[in-house]
């Protein structure tokens, strides 16, 4: 396919009531909202802030960031567009945008970044610890020890779905009930470029140029998605099929679980206590971060409310560098290609034919935007009549571009 850039379709807003943008704004912010102000003993101060931007939320506008130490990146919000927005309603701006500046505005809410008691609190670790901490958790784990039995294919294969399927974890994409029972309906992927996937990365030996290979796994989710991520890269490197890999997780939380530095000590010292082939993978993962052969980047614009095509140049070096770059979960498609009205035939290569460097999304479907898919494939599901395959997390892709 061809890499030249596709005519820009419209940025998508959310200002139309019933649709899923204007959802998320409507009703599951203000969710979050409430289930932060009832997991932590905040006082008068701290609950007044979360109830001003409850009310904000839903009838409000775009607020600048306050003055002070606690807003000590005003400057990069002004870079990322906070003047030519602030005073319009939180519906009217790019919905990219809207809900990055709501987690900002919360993390304001709550003391985040401020001198107090809160101060560097996560808003939303009870919940991303009852989610690691959950049964499921313990029996996905269990089943990592049957994974040795099988050939080694067929073990890769699982590893890369377990990762791809584990973002249907996403906490805060249940808070609104649109997950709700998907891990009882029929999962299908409209997408799999996986072959071509394994051919950036095979194993050891075969079709390698003796270079260092080098994989960048920008992260998503927490918990139950970190787990099968980390997963994934401790089978890679002992494949062979990388010799170093880069996490980029979030420098502070972001969209109620989205992975920080904090989460993933979480997830690996769950591994390593569930004991089995968890904790072996545990402890090689261990390993290889204090060897070096696993790094972590916490880059700010990890949280910008801007599409990697706007990337800084530190950042775009990195991922030149890269073997390849695999981007996780919805925000980070969304970001990847644009958060726009694609027609769902939109060449995936065209649309991120900016990135610099081969790159891989493995994303379960929860918001509308879509690129890549046959034509054939896209008058089936439109055939099928469920109206929900964007974004009731069914649908799952693995896309790439060399």
């Amino acid at each position: 396919m061809s890499d030249t850039p596709p005519e820009p379709a419209p940025v998508i807003v959310g200002d139309e009531p019933g649709s899923f943008p204007h959802g998320v704004l409507a009703e599951r912010h203000p969710a979050i909202v409430r289930q932060v102000r009832k997991a932590f003993p905040f006082g008068p101060e701290r609950r007044k802030a979360l109830d001003a931007l409850l009310a904000s939320c839903t009838d409000g506008v775009v607020e600048p960031l306050p003055a002070g130490a606690d807003a000590r990146d005003r400057d990069r919000w002004a870079d990322w567009g906070i003047d030519a927005y602030a005073g319009r309603s939180w519906f009217d701006v790019p919905w990219l945008w809207a809900e990055s500046h709501f987690y900002r505005r919360l993390l304001d809410a709550v003391g985040y970044f401020g001198t107090g008691a809160w101060q560097g609190v996560d808003p939303f670790r009870p919940a991303k610890l009852a989610e690691l901490d959950a049964p499921e958790t313990d029996e996905e784990l269990a089943a990592l020890d049957g994974l040795a039995d099988l050939p080694a294919d067929e073990r890769t294969r699982a590893l890369l779905h377990g990762s791809l399927w584990g973002n249907r974890a996403d906490l805060g994409f249940r808070l609104s009930g649109s997950g709700t029972g998907t891990q009882d309906r029929v999962q299908a992927l409209v997408a799999d470029d996986s072959d071509m996937l394994w051919e950036l990365l095979p194993p050891a030996g075969k079709g390698t140029s003796g270079r260092p290979r080098t994989l960048c796994l920008v992260a998503d989710n927490a918990g139950r998605e970190l787990v099968p991520d980390l997963l994934l890269v401790a089978h890679l490197l002992e494949r062979g099929s990388i010799d170093r890999a880069v996490l980029h997780l979030k420098p502070y939380p972001y969209y109620v679980s989205d992975a920080t530095p904090a989460d993933l000590m979480d997830a690996l010292r769950r591994l390593v206590a569930a004991g089995g082939a968890a904790a072996a993978y545990g402890e090689r993962l261990w390993s290889a971060l204090t060897d070096g052969r696993v790094t972590v980047r916490a880059h700010p614009f990890s949280c910008a409310p801007l599409p990697y095509a706007d990337m800084p140049d530190d950042l775009r070096e990195e991922f030149t560098a890269a073997t390849v770059t695999v981007l996780k979960g919805d925000l980070n498609y969304r970001r990847l290609v644009g958060d726009r009205w694609w027609p769902p035939t939109t060449s995936f290569a065209a649309a991120t034919g900016y990135f610099p460097g081969p790159v891989a999304a493995l994303r379960t479907l929860k918001s509308d935007v879509i690129t890549g898919l046959s034509p054939d494939t896209e008058a089936a599901l439109v055939a099928s009549g469920e109206q929900r395959w964007r974004t009731s997390g069914t649908h799952a892709l693995i896309q790439v571009r060399r």
